[in-house]
């Protein structure tokens, strides 16, 4: 039975088998470094390329082929502190796959993916997708970093295809979100064996977690492959449904505004939030329109064919333009097909593990009413409260660098994702529940950027 409520688009190469890297750490407590390095052969991937590395973070990767620190621009706050010094094993490669998206490492092959194996191994497992349109790397400082330090096993996939212009991979509109969820449980089952390789046994923990069209993948797993894990956290995941609401619903409006031919209140009947306002001469110059053409265009292509068309755009410009005719998608009188185009990647609530959802009360991309607030009555609706929590952050938005610029109204979301993913562990591995959902406060001082109590705040009524 459902306890009472009240009680995260936008956005070297390798040669040889065993790639250079940072100097070789000094033994560690489970045996040599890189012990059992020669063992490690990712099931299914097409190539592989393993290095011994004497730190798996970013501190240590930073000006490497093992990350990339353009592709997380954003996600951050520049105050975020990280741990260093995670010696291990890090494999980068690819799984068959007929797109080409991602040229990552000069590869320019899709379903690309890194797995990191520190040497001080907690038995756990942390699995990823990129957010947006990003690669492999995007959540290398956002999740990968903390994670390795506490001595998890992490992994994360590119998706299968990356870019403005993923939605041209498949054949049939939806197939390029669709390959998001098969690239996820792809990564997740061969990680799992990795990691048996490396280390001996299998993983006893397994999590998935994620932001944007990560918290996405990590809503689908968690309903759609509970057996490969112990629960998820979600990062203001993507919500699709195939009646709405969805993208689809929400940002025509912000279309229509870009032009003059909606007003403010347009956008807040959509469910954009009252005071957000601010964010939004940045959502439209980086997001609104572009993220309504490219994923329109991935599950409704007829409805103007000639734009986006063969690709979003050859600059930054026409990347970022909008098309006019979105200005008036109406998603409600779409064609079936177009429903049922979303109805094969939609979520339905039926959540079989523990999830925390997290979402800022300022989100100008995905507003949490149009998107996590309905998810929450999804997961109730099903049956499967009792495994949810849910944390709205006041002051938080869709990525974090933008309390670089606006540190007196917004918060990042980071340290409260960094506090949920411990309550999950605690929850998983030693019964104790989490906070009841709640409002979690801005603080009016302290360090924001770097810590997070999920007690903080006003618990909401259910």
């Amino acid at each position: 039975m459902r306890m009472p409520r009240g009680v995260p688009f936008l956005t070297a190469v390798l040669t040889a088998a065993t790639l250079a890297g940072p100097a070789p750490a000094a033994a560690t407590a489970e045996g040599e470094h890189c012990a059992r390095r020669e063992r490690v052969h990712v099931p299914g991937a097409e190539l592989q390329r393993t290095a011994c590395l004497g730190d798996l973070t970013t501190t240590g990767l930073a000006g490497t082929p093992y990350t990339d620190l353009a592709d997380q621009a954003g996600l951050t706050a520049a105050a975020t502190r990280t741990p260093s010094g995670v010696p291990g094993i890090q494999v980068d490669g690819y799984f068959p796959d007929s797109s080409r998206f991602n040229a990552t490492h000069g590869w320019r092959h899709d379903a690309q993916f890194v797995i990191r194996l520190p040497d001080r191994w907690n038995g756990g497992l942390v699995v990823t997708g990129a957010p947006g349109t990003r690669k492999q790397y995007a959540t290398d400082r956002a999740i990968s970093d903390r994670v390795l330090a506490q001595g998890y096993a992490y992994a994360a996939t590119d998706k299968g295809n990356s870019g403005a212009d993923f939605y041209r991979d498949g054949r049939r509109p939806g197939d390029a979100v669709a390959e998001w969820n098969k690239r996820t449980t792809e990564l997740t089952r061969a990680a799992r064996r990795a990691v048996a390789q490396r280390y001996g046994h299998a993983p006893r923990r397994t999590y998935i977690a994620g932001i944007s069209n990560g918290g996405y993948l990590t809503r689908w797993q968690l309903e759609n492959h509970p057996e490969l894990y112990d629960g998820g956290v979600d990062w203001e995941g993507a919500l699709w449904t195939a009646d709405g609401p969805n993208l689809l619903t929400s940002l025509p409006p912000t279309v229509a505004r870009m032009s003059g031919a909606a007003r403010d209140e347009d956008l807040y009947a959509v469910g954009f939030a009252r005071g957000s306002e601010f964010l939004w001469p940045y959502h439209e110059k980086a997001y609104w329109g572009l993220t309504q053409k490219i994923y329109r265009a991935e599950f409704d292509p007829s409805y103007d064919p000639g734009c986006p068309g063969p690709t979003a755009g050859s600059s930054l410009e026409q990347i970022l333009a909008p098309c006019p005719a979105d200005a008036a998608y109406d998603y409600a009188a779409r064609p079936a097909s177009v429903h049922r185009a979303v109805a094969r990647v939609a979520l339905t609530g039926r959540i079989g593990r523990p999830l925390i959802t997290l979402h800022g009360d300022l989100d100008a991309l995905l507003p949490k009413s149009a998107d996590s607030d309905v998810y929450a009555r999804m997961v109730d609706a099903s049956g499967r409260g009792a495994l949810h929590r849910y944390y709205t952050i006041e002051g938080g938005t869709h990525v974090d660098g933008l309390y670089d610029t606006y540190p007196q109204r917004l918060r990042p979301i980071l340290p409260c994702f960094q506090s949920a993913f411990d309550a999950l562990a605690g929850w998983v591995e030693r019964g104790t529940p989490p906070p009841a959902d709640r409002t979690v406060d801005r603080p009016a001082d302290g360090d924001v950027v770097n810590s997070c109590s999920l007690a903080d705040g006003t618990p909401k009524r259910g």
